[in-house]
């Protein structure tokens, strides 16, 4: 699978199902809530119950080895210091995920979108971790293998909230609830440290903007992070104005435009254009794909050079690690 930023996002965005082998006709998710309480340390050591996506499951313990699909799942699994046997495109995530670095050796199963369930099962993982993006056929074939937790990869409704059941909900079924707990926790005290952060600079309450694009046939096409995105939602946290007045899809809260698009951003003034590109990966879609292009340069964002490409590696759709590298990074922004 090519590496633009029009692949690298989501795989909803992408690829409407995993083609695991001769895998049949789709079916859309369900979307049932992902909150489970936490177990306690006795519960813990046996039987554990998780509720996902289609309802509430129960391991006879907790999961030590794991197989994931996709890269947001990953990141919180590395965090909660799961043990992952097996991974969808480990050098991908080590590209565009690098809060929480995978094993470059941990073994490939195959990309995002075409995972082998032969690799898979030779690994004999205890649980696969895939997202609602999963067409329901395929997630027969995984459990014949073993059993499946599925999760939404972002919920447009609740960005934050969603990232935090998530985390509950991995923890629960690895049986590291502690370590849950605690990375939360860390998250709010980022949070209210970058808030004292932005108060102290005489930044609170300013107005930003989160994008993201790709470069394809000479073309470059944006991605617009309404408060609906994981990245939108975490400018709320701190305050923040999101200028953007679109809505975005109901999951990932994105918005595809062309530069043209921009211009409805004309008018806001002191804005902050803030975006990502892992210039390692592609090619940057605003400093290089929009280069001498007459409609760009004449915003008034980028005549007072308020744009800011974020560090490379800062993964759009993921837990507490990257919220907490994106937090750092857009204060950096706000306050230079």
């Amino acid at each position: 699978m090519r590496l633009s930023r029009s692949t690298a996002g989501p795989a909803a965005l992408l690829v409407a199902t995993l083609a695991l082998a001769a895998c049949g006709s789709t079916e859309a998710p369900t979307t049932a809530s992902s909150t489970t309480p936490a177990p306690t340390s006795a519960e813990a050591a046996g039987p554990v119950t998780y509720t996902d996506e289609r309802g509430e499951h129960t391991l006879e313990e907790p999961a030590d080895a794991v197989v994931s699909l996709e890269w947001g799942l990953t990141e919180n699994l590395l965090a909660l210091g799961a043990n992952i046997v097996g991974q969808a495109d480990v050098e991908g995530y080590n590209t565009w995920a690098q809060a929480m670095p995978l094993d470059a050796e941990t073994p490939d199963v195959g990309t995002r979108g075409e995972a082998s369930l032969e690799a898979i099962n030779a690994l004999e993982p205890d649980l696969i971790a895939v997202t609602t993006d999963t067409a329901e056929t395929v997630i027969g074939q995984l459990e014949d293998i073993a059993p499946v937790v599925v999760l939404r990869g972002s919920d447009g409704s609740d960005p934050i909230g969603y990232m935090r059941s998530t985390v509950e909900t991995l923890a629960t079924v690895t049986g590291t609830t502690d370590k849950g707990a605690e990375l939360l926790a860390g998250f709010d005290a980022k949070v209210t440290e970058a808030k004292a952060a932005l108060a102290e600079a005489g930044a609170e309450g300013a107005s930003f903007t989160m994008a993201d694009g790709w470069i394809a046939n000479g073309t470059t096409s944006i991605r617009m992070y309404t408060s609906g995105s994981f990245f939108g939602a975490l400018g709320d946290e701190l305050g923040l104005v999101n200028a953007w007045p679109g809505e975005g899809d109901p999951n990932y809260g994105l918005e595809t435009i062309d530069v043209e698009g921009l211009t409805v951003l004309a008018d806001t003034e002191n804005l902050h254009f803030v975006y990502a590109s892992n210039g390692g990966a592609e090619a940057d879609p605003f400093a290089t794909g929009l280069k001498d292009n007459a409609i760009w340069e004449q915003l008034p964002f980028v005549v007072a050079g308020d744009v800011h490409r974020l560090p490379d590696g800062i993964w759009m759709f993921g837990g507490p690690a990257s919220a907490g590298k994106y937090i750092d990074a857009l204060v950096a922004a706000l306050t230079a």
